[in-house]
């Protein structure tokens, strides 16, 4: 009779396969905790330490659009011939203290060479500044979010 040509593979209780599933996946999710791990400390080290470095200026001029955050944000995400309808739906209104001073502000308006004073960072695309704003009941300064593009930096 003829032996079998087929080479025997020597038994390791590692690879069975109820042990394979195991192993694999405990691999993958120390690959993916790396992987991890590097992406935030690179994202970290890409941060800068001091929040002002971001701003573009102290004082600048907007010409464009500016309110509440969220109201920014749901203008600029309407259709462009949605936007006319949105400023004249949501008027700017912000409550206004015994000091003078306007707050908890809802809704948009428009700047035209406006002079503001550049206040925080809110995200990549829109900054928070000081500027004075037109209310039912007199002229107050209002911190605002308008987007970084429409500020001009006093020269």
């Amino acid at each position: 009779m003829r032996r079998s040509s087929i080479r025997q593979i020597p038994y390791n209780p590692a690879l069975r396969h109820d042990n394979r599933n195991r192993v694999m996946k405990s691999f993958l999710v120390s690959i993916f905790a790396t992987a991890i791990a590097t992406a935030s400390a690179t994202a970290l080290a890409d941060t800068s330490g001091d929040s002002t470095a971001d701003l573009p200026c102290a004082i600048g001029y907007v010409t464009g659009v500016g309110g509440a955050a969220r109201s920014v944000h749901e203008y600029f995400a309407s259709r462009f011939k949605d936007q006319y309808r949105y400023l004249a739906d949501n008027p700017l209104q912000c409550r206004v203290s015994d000091e003078g001073r306007a707050s908890a502000c809802t809704g948009i308006t428009t700047f035209r060479r406006e002079r503001v004073s550049v206040y925080d960072v809110i995200d990549n695309d829109t900054i928070a500044v000081v500027a004075r704003v037109d209310l039912d009941h007199g002229t107050y300064p209002a911190i605002i979010a308008v987007r970084k593009q429409d500020v001009q930096c006093e020269k």
